[in-house]
Formats: structure tokens, C-alpha cells, sequence
């Protein structure tokens, strides 16, 4: 007997069953796929803590070139040298930082609960780097990414990235061009924790001034703009315990 697809409960049965096929093709891809996500997602933190502190492949006139996916582990073992958190204050070396959601204890901090910040010590060129993750808030959506300095509190390198900015505007905090302004900034103003502004009226393009804690806005992105200054003046707060005790005076 002929089945008469014109009826409803036709309609209804076969969209329970392509339901179900297609969310176990799903499950099982990602069951699949689970391992792979992951390494995928270490090679990408990898690469923006690297970044973050100059070690890259860019060349004077390219974009954004990180170190590739299938030597980036060993690049990041070799120039990653110690591991530490910062909780409550106090300075424990840990080699598992590395493995912490950024997010979650920035967050914990923010509340004023027990946190355990992550804080990467590289080396470039025979110097110590330090390297921090921010966690922020742009227009839309969360920012986020990564600031080395080295004692003197000068910035070799950051990273930053979004989940939602406006493309074209506020997406632009995550290329090239902006980023290279914040080389060469300083942390200190008058030797207290100033962080850098992402300032509409700094009138320096050229980012000549590395004395004046700013660097020019996007154009358009006023808001993304405060966003990064916000999350790295909150980065100095959490973690200056530490950043005193390598500071050079």
C-alpha cells in the first residue's frame, strides 16, 4: 500500500526521524572531532602569547602572520621558559597556567572572589618578557587577548581579539596597523600604573610619542576603543602585585 505522504502525521514523522538522524550525525562528528577542537584551540593560544610578546613571522610590510600551526608548540616550549598564577596577591609558579579559562578568573577577580591569574615569562633576545591575558568588553561583545612587557614596563607586543565588533570598525583592534602603536608604550606615568588610552584626540599617527600612555583611535570605534583601554587598565589592577616585584625602579 502506497504511503500518502500529502497527510500531516507523514509530515511529522519523517521530521522526527531526520531530527534524530542528523543530531546523531552531529553527536558523533563532534565525539569525533572533540580532540582535534582542542589542539586546534591550544596551537591558537599558542600563537596569540606568542604574538603577544614579538615572536612571529611577520615582515615590515604584512598583515598579521603567526608562527604555523605544525611548529608552534615548539616554538612556544622554547620561548615559554616559567608558568605562574597570581592568587590573592601571592606568586605560585604553576605549569598548568597555561591550561586556565582567562575568562572565568578574570571574572572571579572582577567579583572579588579567589582567582588564579595566569602569567607567562618568556625570552627574546637574552631579555625576560612578561606576558598577560586581558578579558574585556567591547561594543557588543567580549574582547580579549594578551600584553608583554619587559621590567621597565615597556610594551614589546599585544594581542587582541573579539567576538562580535563591527567589521571594518572595532574588528580592526585585532590588525596589524593598531596593534604595532601600543610597541614601545609605556605602562608608567610619573611611576604609577597609568596603562595606554585608546584616545580619539591623540594626534599622533605616526604613534611618534611613546612617552604620552596613548595611541590613536579607530576611526568609527569610540566605544571598542574604551573597551581596550578599560581592559588593560583592569589587567595593571589584577595583576600588579606581581608586576611590582619585576619592576625596575
Amino acid at each position: 500500500m502506497a504511503i500518502n505522504t500529502d497527510k500531516n502525521g507523514y509530515t511529522v514523522v519523517f521530521a522526527i526521524i531526520m531530527v534524530i538522524v542528523v543530531g546523531s550525525l552531529l553527536a558523533f562528528l563532534a565525539s569525533g572531532l572533540s580532540e582535534r577542537i582542542k589542539e586546534n584551540e591550544r596551537f591558537e593560544k599558542q600563537q596569540n602569547i606568542l604574538y603577544a610578546m614579538g615572536v612571529n613571522e611577520n615582515t615590515p610590510d604584512s598583515g598579521v602572520n603567526f608562527i604555523p600551526t605544525d611548529v608552534v608548540e615548539e616554538k612556544f616550549n622554547e620561548n615559554i621558559t616559567e608558568q605562574y598564577v597570581l592568587i590573592d596577591g601571592e606568586i605560585k609558579k604553576d605549569d598548568d597556567a597555561f591550561s586556565l579559562d582567562v575568562k572565568k578568573q578574570i571574572d572571579a577577580f572582577k567579583k572579588g572572589e579567589e582567582a588564579k591569574l595566569p602569567i607567562f615569562v618568556g625570552e627574546k633576545d637574552g631579555e625576560k618578557i612578561y606576558v598577560l591575558p586581558m578579558y574585556g568588553k567591547g561594543l557588543w561583545d567580549a574582547i580579549w587577548g594578551y600584553i608583554s612587557v619587559d621590567k621597565n614596563m615597556v610594551v614589546q607586543g599585544v594581542y587582541f581579539d573579539h567576538k562580535g565588533e563591527t567589521a571594518g570598525l572595532g574588528a580592526n583592534i585585532k590588525l596589524r596597523f593598531f596593534m604595532d602603536d601600543f610597541i614601545g608604550e609605556s605602562l608608567l606615568d610619573d611611576g604609577s600604573y597609568s596603562g595606554i588610552t585608546v584616545s580619539k584626540t591623540n594626534n599622533d599617527p605616526l604613534n611618534n610619542d611613546k612617552e604620552d600612555n596613548e595611541v590613536d583611535a579607530i576611526a568609527g570605534s569610540t566605544i571598542t576603543g574604551n573597551g581596550v583601554t578599560a581592559m588593560i587598565k583592569e589587567t595593571l589592577k589584577a595583576y600588579k602585585p606581581y608586576l611590582e616585584t619585576i619592576r625596575t625602579n
